[in-house]
């Protein structure tokens, strides 16, 4: 790279921007990676770790999933190629904390927008709507949602899928709460829970998994609708346009079908069409 010669008051403005800087800036400025390819750096996206056909990490450290496809899209829009993208793990729980935080520069991680969480965190999107099912075993007697009084219904902490069916369908029903997605189908796999209800997408996911295949059966409720969104700082309505233009760069270009038809196409998910960008409804 050619080096270019610069002036002593230039040199003294440049030292006292990093000092700014290392004193940690206005709390309310956007995150500084928004610099993009042009500026060097990396964007840090959240994404989850443990879902299978949505954001999931490799054994060899590799990402993949359609959060993944979206979320590289995404950040190629904002000027970052691949390997300037750093996924950072986001449990549910810690969403909202992260990009309070700033850890993350946002957030795609099956994150369903609620006016609960519109207070918290502003949202682009949705990119994907799916809708909330039970994962059950095979063989299970479990066909509709009242059936689950008196059983054992897993989600993860912070999700809000366990409380709706209790609130909603089957007030009886055990509620066990784990720290992944992961935790919980395993706790199907061995009889410790007798449902594990999420999103669709995601429980499709699991199912189409080599070691989980003929194993269970997606029960087939639409037990609500969970728009994805795209987190961003509260407050950061900036980022929250650049992302819902990408977003519809992305569809326009058929790169969303791609997208869904690598990801879940092996699990015969059956998803709905793409959502209107903006169109943010429950």
């Amino acid at each position: 790279m050619k080096l270019r010669k610069v002036t002593a008051a230039a040199a003294a403005a440049f030292v006292l921007s990093l000092t700014a800087t290392a004193c940690g800036g206005d709390d309310n400025d956007s995150s500084s990676s928004d610099t993009g390819a042009s500026g060097g750096g990396k964007i840090k996206v959240g994404i989850k770790y443990d879902q299978p056909g949505l954001g999931l990490k490799e054994p060899d450290g590799s990402f993949s999933g359609f959060d993944v496809d979206v979320a590289t899209y995404v950040a190629g829009e904002l000027g970052y190629e691949p390997d300037q993208i750093e996924f950072v793990e986001t449990k549910s729980a810690d969403r909202e904390n992260a990009l309070a935080r700033g850890d993350v520069d946002f957030i795609a991680a099956t994150y369903s927008i609620t006016d609960e969480r519109k207070e918290k965190v502003d949202f682009a999107g949705p990119y994907l709507l799916a809708h909330q099912d039970l994962l059950v075993k095979k063989d299970s007697d479990i066909a509709e949602g009242t059936d689950l009084n008196g059983k054992k219904l897993c989600s993860v902490t912070g999700s809000t899928s366990a409380q709706n069916v209790k609130d909603k369908i089957a007030p009886d029903a055990q509620l066990k709460e784990y720290g992944t997605y992961s935790e919980c189908i395993a706790g199907l796999q061995s009889g410790a829970v007798d449902a594990v209800t999420t999103d669709d997408s995601i429980l499709a996911g699991f199912a189409a998994q080599d070691q989980y295949k003929g194993q269970f059966k997606l029960a087939g409720l639409k037990l609500s609708n969970e728009n994805y969104g795209i987190g961003v700082k509260k407050g950061d309505t900036e980022k929250v346009d650049k992302i819902n233009a990408a977003l519809e760069k992305m569809v326009k270009e058929k790169a969303w079908d791609k997208a869904v038809e690598e990801n879940f196409g092996p699990a015969d998910y059956n998803n709905e069409a793409a959502p209107k960008i903006g169109n943010i409804v429950q």
